[in-house]
């Protein structure tokens, strides 16, 4: 969301012509049924259309409005400028407006009918709380907005909570970008290592095989030599001859160990680097998955996959930092998920773990955030009680969000 909030001045929840009609004093049933209709994109100040062209739509459905409105790239436009198409076709009362509108609409239609059965700024302020505590930002954000019985300080209240939900959001994403990043440039220089040793490999071997040529072509000559002349040569041009063979034999049979030493150092070298290659590559995957599930939490809570159930399952998250556990206590409710929290025995005793474990469905803990005693004692209980766990990559909200919005795998 690129919109910024400004405390000193105060938020128009309506352009001027919506102002101007109003003053027109219209007809009595026709001021009810005005007052009854929900406020259209166009009828908002501009500063909002940002903000709800980014959280109210997904990327896919603005390129389908702007695909029947004729824009002819719309299918290979980049993100950012089918956002800005978006944000302009809100401020039009043309069709391209009207579309973006119904395609609210359509997508928001449950949350929605919730909305239009308030008729109080206080009721209207309630839903909302409601709306964020399960997750549901992207569909109350619209039906606040367009609500005809908000008032503007309720609007500029809620705009302000989204746009702060942008930051944190942000923020979590850039990190996990920029390791992502990072991962992709360490990929890059060992394919370029690798590719350098393969080169050093093929000369030593081609270096080998010509000085071991050279060797045999040496020993056929003095076998022939020999065979010639019948009898040996002087005594002590002979010997002269066959040691200075000798020493170029020995001294070619060092080499040829050297090099056989070398590459048995290399190629050791070489399956050492496709090992950490294909763990860059998991991690990779890993980091784009949770990055992936990170934003479906957000924006889109109901389509990503997580686990659902008529009860509340009972998670237990060992470890971590502690200034995340409201975060993630939030995450979970939104999964109907009744998470218990241990710190892994920074203030919270271990010898509570295992009332902890007798009470949970599951376990889960970071392995980058806990003391080997602590996981230790999470897998040996959860062992005992017959209770799956999952050891988390780090303790990122990415890793939690990924843990509990993908069916449950039983750690081995």
């Amino acid at each position: 969301m690129s919109v910024l909030l400004n405390h000193k001045q105060p938020l128009p929840l309506a352009l001027p012509n919506a102002a101007k009609r109003l003053d027109q004093q219209p007809a009595p049933d026709q001021a009810v049924a005005a007052k009854s209709q929900r406020l259209k994109t166009w009828d908002l100040a501009p500063m909002f259309h940002c903000s709800i062209v980014g959280t109210c739509l997904t990327t896919s459905e603005l390129r389908q409005v702007l695909a029947k409105v004729g824009d002819i790239d719309a299918k290979v436009a980049t993100d950012h400028a089918l956002h800005s198409r978006g944000v302009r076709a809100a401020g039009q009362r043309d069709i391209s407006g009207k579309l973006l509108n119904k395609a609210l609409d359509r997508r928001h239609e449950r949350i929605l009918k919730q909305f239009s059965r308030l008729s109080s700024p206080s009721e209207i302020k309630a839903q909302w709380n409601k709306a964020v505590d399960e997750g549901d930002i992207s569909g109350a954000y619209w039906a606040v907005l367009s609500h005809p019985a908000s008032e503007r300080a309720l609007v500029n209240e809620v705009f302000g909570e989204v746009h702060m939900l942008s930051h944190l959001v942000g923020s979590s994403s850039r990190l996990d970008l920029a390791r992502l990043r990072k991962l992709q440039l360490d990929i890059e220089a060992r394919d370029e290592k690798i590719a350098r040793q393969e080169t050093r490999l093929q000369t030593a071997a081609t270096d080998h095989a010509l000085l071991q040529k050279r060797v045999d072509e040496l020993e056929v000559s003095l076998l022939r030599k020999k065979a010639m002349t019948g009898e040996p040569a002087p005594m002590g041009a002979d010997q002269r001859q066959e040691a200075r063979l000798l020493q170029r034999l020995q001294a070619a049979d060092q080499r040829a160990d050297e090099y056989d030493d070398r590459l048995a150092a290399l190629e050791a070298k070489l399956a050492e680097a496709d090992r950490r290659a294909v763990a860059l590559a998991e991690e990779n995957k890993a980091l784009r998955r949770e990055l992936e599930l990170l934003e479906s939490v957000v924006t889109m809570p109901d389509a990503s996959g997580a686990i659902h159930s008529n009860e509340p399952q009972a998670l237990l998250y060992v470890g971590g930092r502690p200034n995340l556990f409201d975060r993630l206590r939030k995450l979970a409710e939104s999964r109907n998920i009744d998470l218990v929290l241990h710190d892994g025995g920074v203030e919270d005793n271990l010898s509570l773990l295992p009332a902890m474990v007798g009470r949970v469905s599951w376990a889960i803990f970071p392995v980058d955030c806990i003391s080997h005693s602590a996981a230790d004692m999470v897998k040996r209980l959860c062992r005992e009680n017959e209770k799956p766990y999952l050891p988390l990559r780090s303790a990122s909200l990415a890793s939690f969000a990924a843990a509990i919005a993908q069916p449950l795998a039983v750690a081995e």
